[in-house]
């Protein structure tokens, strides 16, 4: 697991605030395998990668389009 530097790694609630989303939500995407997961493997803490959640976004992110005009308020 920690062949990257643990710079690189973040924990939770880093994790939620660069996701979009709340912590429960990262740990049940993480258990369900939806976004990878590592344990430290001196405490067991869930650690995820930055560039691995930056791929999740990338992978899930829609793309902007603007309403037509008749649809803008």
């Amino acid at each position: 697991m920690m062949q990257a530097k643990l710079s690189e790694y973040v924990k939770v609630a880093e994790a939620a605030a660069i996701l979009g989303v709340s912590q429960g939500t990262v740990r049940t995407w993480a258990e369900a395998g939806k976004i990878p997961m590592h344990k430290n493997p001196a405490n067991g803490y869930r650690l995820f990668r930055r560039d691995e959640l930056e791929q999740f976004l990338s992978k899930c992110a829609m793309p902007y389009r603007p309403l037509p005009p008749k649809e803008r308020q």
